[in-house]
């Protein structure tokens, strides 16, 4: 039996797990990733993953310091704007709008959005190629052993691995949580994302706006134009069953439905791209770390996709355990130790429980049906945007930034 030795291994090679194979790699470490999927398609089209991704600038950063983001910032749209919207009531109109600019921030943008194919493409041609990793794909993890020096883990291909660390990036149903006896809390919402493509008439100007209505955040988030015409990339959370029905409808009646819900906020929206579905539910686990084992991205947390919070909470994962595990390296400490797994539990634990119940509390306000509700909605969407500090203290929020970076310089 073939067995390989490397520093950290991790579990999963969706974005955040060759994120976080770059950024220990980064730091010096051998790494080997393990990925059960082959490489999917290249373009977005049915069996795509067709949703994107909101890069925040702490995010961005990141990538950076992994050596990532020059390949993915071509395929980058700014975002310079977020508009939040309220359009409770039986109207199409918009009852509320507020503008949250990265300029009253003195930044020159929030982040970037690309979309999720693009991003594992340029990333798995990427990653493998980076000093001190190793990218096996087509395999899984069938069996995890912590040990006292260290993890040893049997593939599906027959061969073993041994590290001092394993880090669990392998989705919401991780194998290794489980194989950890690491319990979860979730809550189902009985909500579903369509997510999908479009075309419009009017430029976005680099402005992401979420539509607030009864069902869920309706959100156009900017995608490059595409032959001299704006597109945007869609998440249209609904009720399941409503949610079905719209995806079985043909394409001319899902665009009347879809102009209906986007109050012509960019003129008359056409679908660009296949439909997909994704069930919404918020799931965090009772804790970050087992022996030899952090959990990170998804395999940690899942939350709604609203406010960009979901990728960027993950990265934030990755930096922390990145700066744990360099700091430990540089003071020739066991990177799999239990003080350092346990600091890393406390660290995150808290602060992405209290981010998850935040968002948690805007989707159901999001969902109210009752007029009442709604127009509590509509008022505290007016309060966040109209009371300075308020406005400020969510800008930050919602970027992610530790609050001694809040008067940071911009970055370009």
């Amino acid at each position: 039996m073939e067995r390989l030795d490397t520093d950290i291994v991790v579990a999963g090679g969706g974005i955040a797990g060759l994120t976080a194979a770059a950024c220990f790699a980064a730091e010096g470490f051998q790494v080997i990733c393990v990925e059960p999927q082959m490489p999917g398609p290249t373009g977005p089209t049915e069996g795509a993953d067709l949703r994107s991704t909101a890069f925040l600038e702490p995010a961005i950063d990141l990538l950076k310091q992994a050596g990532l983001w020059e390949g993915l910032a071509p395929l980058a749209t700014d975002l310079q704007v977020m508009r939040l919207a309220d359009a409770g009531g039986a109207g199409p109109e918009l009852r509320e709008v507020a503008d949250f600019d990265a300029a009253e921030l003195n930044r020159p943008r929030f982040g970037v959005n690309l979309p999720n194919w693009a991003i594992r493409q340029q990333m798995r041609a990427a990653v493998p190629a980076l000093p001190g990793v190793t990218l096996l794909k087509g395999v899984r993890v069938t069996r995890a052993t912590p040990r006292t020096a260290g993890m040893i883990l049997a593939l599906s291909d027959g061969r073993q691995l041994r590290a001092p660390l394993a880090v669990a990036a392998d989705g919401r149903d991780s194998f290794l949580r489980q194989s950890a006896g690491i319990g979860v809390r979730r809550w189902d919402y009985g909500q579903r994302a369509l997510v999908f493509a479009v075309s419009h008439p009017i430029p976005h100007e680099n402005v992401s706006t979420e539509i607030h209505r009864t069902g869920g955040p309706f959100t156009l988030v900017p995608l490059p134009d595409q032959n001299g015409v704006p597109h945007s990339a869609v998440v249209w959370m609904e009720t399941g069953p409503k949610a079905a029905a719209l995806a079985e409808m043909d394409t001319p009646a899902f665009e009347v439905a879809l102009n209906a819900r986007a109050c012509n906020v960019l003129g008359p929206l056409k679908l660009a791209s296949p439909l997909a579905q994704w069930p919404i539910i918020s799931q965090i686990a009772d804790r970050l770390n087992a022996p030899r084992l952090a959990l990170v991205a998804e395999a940690a947390h899942v939350m709604p996709p609203i406010g960009a919070q979901g990728l960027n909470t993950s990265l934030a994962d990755l930096r922390c355990l990145r700066d744990l595990l360099g700091t430990a390296r540089a003071t020739g400490q066991d990177i799999g130790a239990p003080s350092l797994l346990a600091h890393y539990h406390r660290a995150r634990h808290a602060e992405t429980l209290a981010r998850m119940l935040g968002i948690d509390l805007l989707n159901r306000a999001a969902m109210a049906q009752d007029p009442v509700l709604r127009d509590l909605r509509r008022l505290g969407l007016r309060a966040l945007h109209d009371i300075g500090p308020l406005k400020k203290a969510a800008m930050h929020m919602g970027l992610g930034l530790p609050r001694q970076a809040q008067s940071a310089t911009p970055t370009a």
